[in-house]
C-alpha cells in the first residue's frame, strides 16, 4: 500500500526530481549511449560479418567488456575524467562510457551474427546479378542482417535502461535515485516505485522496438511469410533477391 500511495502522490509527478523529470533524464543518458554504441558497433559488425576478418580479436576484445564491473568502472573513470572538467560532464562522460561499454557486444554481436547467417546463394546471386561488394552489403546483407541487428539493439538497450541507475551513485539524476535516495532514507516504498517505474519504461522500450521491427523488417524476412511460401512453389534465388531489393 505504501508503493501505491508514493506512486499516486501527485507531489512525485511535478517538479524537479520527479518522475515524468527523472524518467526523462533517464531516458536521455539511456539513448544517448545507444546511439554511441551503435556508432561504433554497426559498423564493426558489418566489416566482421562480412569479410570474416578479425573476428576472434574483435570479438573477444568487445565481449570481454561484458566481464567489467559496471560500478567499480564507473567510479575509476570519475577519478581519472572529473579533474578535466568543472562541470556535471565530470558525471556524465563516465557514466555514459559505461554504458557504452554495456551495449557495444550485443549490437555488434547481432550485426555479425546476422551478416553470417544470410545464405551464401544469396550473395552469390547477388554477385551474378552485377552487385559491386558495395552493394552487396547495402542493398543484401544489411536488410538480411536487420531481425537479428534490431534483436541485437533490442537487448542492449534493455541493458542500458537496467543499468543507468549507477548513474545516481555520482550524484547525477534518472531513475536511479528513487532507488538510491530511498535506500539513504530507508523509505522503502520509494525504493520499491523507483523499480517499478524503471521496469515500466524497459517494458515500454521492448514494445517500441517489437512494433519497430515489424516496420523495418522486409516482410520477405518474416517468419509468417516463410511459412506462407512453404504452401507456395519455391522462388529461385534471383526472384527472391529482387523482392527483397523492392521492399
Amino acid at each position: 500500500m505504501d508503493v501505491i500511495e508514493w506512486l499516486t502522490d501527485p507531489a512525485n509527478w511535478s517538479g524537479p526530481g520527479s518522475i515524468p523529470y527523472q524518467s526523462l533524464m533517464h531516458l536521455v543518458y539511456s539513448l544517448v549511449a545507444l546511439f554511441v554504441a551503435a556508432v561504433i558497433a554497426v559498423p564493426l559488425g558489418i566489416y566482421v560479418g562480412h569479410t570474416g576478418k578479425g573476428e576472434s580479436l574483435i570479438m573477444g576484445s568487445v565481449n570481454a567488456m561484458r566481464a567489467l564491473p559496471t560500478l567499480g568502472l564507473l567510479i575509476l573513470l570519475v577519478l581519472v575524467i572529473s579533474p578535466a572538467f568543472a562541470s556535471s560532464m565530470a558525471f556524465i562522460i563516465p557514466s555514459l562510457i559505461v554504458l557504452v561499454l554495456l551495449a557495444v557486444p550485443p549490437i555488434l554481436s547481432g550485426v555479425a551474427s546476422g551478416i553470417r547467417a544470410i545464405d551464401r546463394s544469396v550473395i552469390d546471386a547477388a554477385r551474378g546479378m552485377g552487385f559491386s561488394t558495395g552493394e552487396v552489403v547495402l542493398k543484401v546483407e544489411i536488410p538480411c542482417a536487420l531481425p537479428l541487428t534490431l534483436s541485437g539493439i533490442r537487448g542492449a538497450t534493455l541493458q542500458i535502461i537496467s543499468t543507468a541507475t549507477v548513474a545516481a551513485y555520482v550524484s547525477l539524476d534518472g531513475l536511479g535515485r528513487f532507488i538510491l535516495d530511498g535506500r539513504a532514507g530507508n523509505n522503502y516504498a520509494e525504493m520499491a516505485g523507483g523499480a517499478i517505474v524503471l521496469a515500466a519504461l524497459a517494458i515500454l522500450l521492448e514494445i517500441a522496438f517489437a512494433l519497430l521491427g515489424r516496420i523495418l523488417v522486409s516482410p520477405g524476412l518474416t517468419r509468417r511469410t516463410r511459412q506462407k511460401q512453404k504452401l507456395s512453389p519455391t522462388l529461385d534465388t534471383e526472384t527472391a533477391l529482387l523482392t527483397l531489393g523492392r521492399t
